[in-house]
């Protein structure tokens, strides 16, 4: 069974590291694949490292006409059994059209990692969302049922001791409270900061890039916080990161699920989230996490606070959250429901 996969994003998000974890996890199986990547792509290098045939060549043309010519050329020189479109830029470079043999066409995935409109992925003949109320959403706005399938993501948290806090200045007896995300206006780490100057003793470590940059460090400033605000940038030591903080927090106003809350099971952090979608239908609140009204700094601060002072409280979130991405979300469980996945429309 060949795969072509097809990730048109160069961005640093949850979706494109997501992905570049299934691939990886399918190469390990023994999936022969093919990945059409930008070349410029954050994990591109890792991939061809791993052996995995990768083709830039495709969205390195200069024209959305000439990169569908080109995806054309090497689906016909690949001859994949299965095409996997990760998001929608990806599903638009497939061809409209396969000519007149439909047996030689190969079978087609959409991957929604969001809330995304099905009508943006014409060329899939079915759709796998990361989330049950994704593929819910598929559904009531046109796919047919036994087109729309759930599979869930899996964290990449490999067993590396945490970070040393003085590398990052942070002092050791600083409450930290982490933030795993893209800065961006949905992600609501404007609450969080808010929230942050409500608890004195407490350091934000916020891993990640993004617009919002300079918007955060005038806020941080604003609020007498500045030299309590780490920027930390993309990271890649996502697990260390987790492991020396004492709260990984989701501000999230929007999130269709957010990897982030299984990162944070699996590395043994307590959770608090805004509910929004993905952490509203994922944690059980006071189990495996702490949940909070969207936009709302004293609440955020409030949940915060009551998991920095209660140990009880930390142990019990730790250890159900734990239990819960044991059960579910292990890399070896969905990289399983994946290969199961693709047999299932090959057969």
């Amino acid at each position: 069974m060949r795969i072509l996969h097809i990730m048109a994003s160069s961005a640093q998000g949850g979706a494109e590291t997501y992905s570049t974890d299934v691939i990886l996890s399918l190469h390990k199986a023994g999936l022969d694949q093919c990945v059409v990547m930008d070349a410029k792509a954050p994990r591109f290098a890792e991939l061809s490292a791993a052996g995995i045939r990768m083709a830039p060549e495709i969205l390195g043309a200069p024209f959305r006409i000439l990169q569908k010519w080109k995806l054309r050329r090497l689906i016909a020189r690949e001859k994949p059994a299965l095409i996997h479109c990760w998001m929608r830029r990806a599903a638009s470079l497939l061809p409209q059209t396969w000519g007149d043999n439909a047996a030689s066409r190969p079978k087609t995935i959409g991957w929604f990692g969001g809330y995304y409109d099905p009508s943006k992925f014409k060329s899939c003949g079915t759709f796998v969302g990361c989330t049950r109320d994704i593929a819910a959403h598929m559904v009531k706005n046109g796919v047919p049922k036994d087109r729309a399938h759930y599979i869930p993501t899996f964290p990449d948290v490999p067993t590396t001791p945490p970070i040393d806090r003085a590398t990052v200045s942070t002092p050791r007896e600083a409450k930290v409270l982490l933030a795993l995300s893209r800065l961006h206006p949905k992600k609501g780490l404007d609450i969080l900061l808010e929230a942050a100057a409500l608890i004195p003793n407490s350091i934000v470590w916020l891993a990640g890039e993004g617009p919002l940059r300079r918007a955060l460090e005038a806020q941080a400033k604003k609020l007498g916080i500045l030299d309590r605000v780490r920027f930390l940038g993309w990271r890649t030591d996502r697990a260390a990161l987790l492991r020396a903080a004492d709260i990984c927090v989701l501000p999230s106003r929007y999130e269709p699920f957010g990897t982030v809350i299984l990162e944070a099971w699996a590395a043994g952090t307590p959770l608090v989230a805004a509910a929004s979608a993905g952490p509203s239908a994922h944690i059980e609140n006071g189990v495996t996490g702490l949940l909070t009204p969207i936009d709302d700094a004293p609440e955020l601060a409030k949940a915060m606070q009551r998991v920095l002072k209660d140990a009880d409280l930390r142990r019990r979130l730790v250890a159900q959250g734990y239990a819960a991405y044991i059960k579910d979300y292990t890399r070896e469980a969905v990289t399983a429901q994946w290969i199961k996945f693709y047999k299932s429309l090959t057969a």
